[in-house]
């Protein structure tokens, strides 16, 4: 193609197929392309600007944020997003996203009021704490801990508790940003209480305990139990601060019929280390919790003050839509319904339950391939190592080379697993209702 025959920016926007997408943004990838096809065709090259531009529109269509189904078998994924909502919870965040509310305003008492307070009461209902205080994450939730109550001392934490997870998110680092100095103590596999007894002679004001959610040290290990710890801690007075991780409320679980599956045993519960006599707990309300991204924060009411105090706090604070869902979620517990939460439908289901489902949507799709044994995961750094026994759905033509990207590009995705060249797809984690789409987009892509 010669430079003269190369098209206007506006003959190649009307030549591309960029329905959903802002024109501004299709203008710029025609504007780019054509740019890209000037530069090459003056070097003595050839470019088709209409093929660049549509190859970036793709691709800038498959970044804008929309539902898939997640076939992965991993029910809290991070990478999707993590929980989903429960209805009601959804409902409640869009009432308020689309309309005023009572945020910061006491109605009781005509004034203005604290953010969250009726949430905080919530938590601490749950779990049997004095106080609590919602933030963004959990990430959040420990930097406004560590900036509050680590930048006096030095800190003591277990070598082995060094955690790193995904997103770039490292400990030690998040320490430092906080202006907290770390003290590491013991071993990766062996921490004693001598040690914590050295560190605080040696300075540290604060003990941190961190959950390894997202991994298992196994072997020659040693650690010292939490009520060692505590009673060490109110011994030298200093806090105890408890980065729990993943939010199961309570260990027994009372939310479901029966005793608490197997695959939670060793997961601690927030009521449990409360009980122990932790001075703060940290963990997470998009994980076990089942709710919304947010980091809450219990334990004694002085601490909790003072971080409510801390100008971070601010920074760190979430929206009111957040809390809604929030609000929702918690108070499904409250009421006895935290079954009904997507994650613990999920997780709770029968295997029998799923299986019929897998040969449903085989025989709806028409599809050639086989129901096996497997396993689902929590996932999202939560419970390492479990495992929920889970019917797979294994398909060998065409292979995963071919199906998966298909897959991808189904409406909705459909995000699955690849196994020694082969799809597997796993509904745990997809809603009953969602089958019949799954089906007839399994059936396009196995037969296009």
């Amino acid at each position: 193609m010669a430079l003269r025959d190369l098209p206007s920016v506006d003959t190649l926007v009307r030549s591309l197929e960029g329905e959903g997408l802002p024109r501004l943004l299709v203008v710029d990838l025609a504007r780019d392309a054509i740019d890209q096809a000037r530069k090459i065709t003056a070097a003595g090259g050839t470019a088709d600007p209409h093929q660049t531009a549509d190859a970036a529109l793709q691709a800038l269509r498959s970044l804008r944020h929309r539902p898939v189904l997640n076939a992965t078998g991993v029910l809290l994924h991070t990478n999707l997003g993590r929980a989903p909502f429960v209805p009601a919870a959804a409902d409640a965040a869009r009432a308020v996203a689309t309309s005023y509310g009572n945020l910061e305003f006491d109605l009781d008492k005509a004034s203005r009021g604290g953010r969250s307070e009726y949430v905080h009461r919530l938590v601490c209902a749950l779990v049997g704490a004095q106080a609590a205080l919602v933030v963004n994450n959990n990430a959040g939730a420990l930097l406004l801990a560590l900036a509050t109550l680590g930048r006096h001392h030095p800190v003591a934490i277990s070598r082995g508790e060094l955690i790193e997870i995904g997103g770039s998110y490292r400990l030690p680092e998040l320490m430092a940003a906080s202006g907290a100095r770390m003290l590491e103590i013991g071993t990766t596999n062996r921490t004693r209480l001598a040690d914590y007894e050295q560190a605080l002679d040696d300075g540290a004001g604060m003990i941190l305990k961190v959950h390894p959610s997202n991994y298992r040290v196994v072997g020659f290990t040693d650690s010292v139990p939490l009520d060692k710890l505590v009673a060490l801690a109110r011994q030298r007075n200093v806090p105890l601060v408890y980065d729990v991780g993943s939010g199961l409320l309570d260990e027994s679980a009372p939310w479901l019929d029966g005793p608490p599956p197997r695959w939670l045993r060793g997961e601690p519960g927030i009521r449990q280390v409360l009980d122990v006599g932790a001075d703060l707990v940290t963990f997470s309300g998009d994980k076990l919790l089942g709710g919304p991204q947010a980091g809450i924060i219990t334990g004694t009411a002085h601490l909790v003050s003072e971080l409510a105090h801390h100008p971070m706090a601010r920074a760190l604070r979430i929206p009111g839509p957040t809390i809604a869902a929030l609000t929702v979620t918690l108070e499904m517990y409250a009421d006895g319904k935290g079954s009904e939460i997507p994650f613990w439908a999920m997780a709770s289901a029968s295997y029998d339950s799923l299986e019929r489902r897998s040969e449903a949507v085989l025989d709806a799709s028409h599809v050639e391939a086989e129901v096996v044994p497997g396993a689902s995961v929590p996932g999202a750094g939560s419970v390492p190592g479990a495992e929920v026994p889970s019917p797979l759905i294994k398909i060998s033509e065409p292979g995963a080379a071919v199906l998966w990207p298909r897959l991808l590009r189904a409406t909705p995705p459909i995000i699955s697993r690849r196994d020694a060249g082969r799809v597997v797809l796993d509904l745990r984690a997809i809603s009953p209702e969602d089958d019949e789409r799954l089906a007839a987009a399994l059936e396009s892509a196995c037969r296009s």
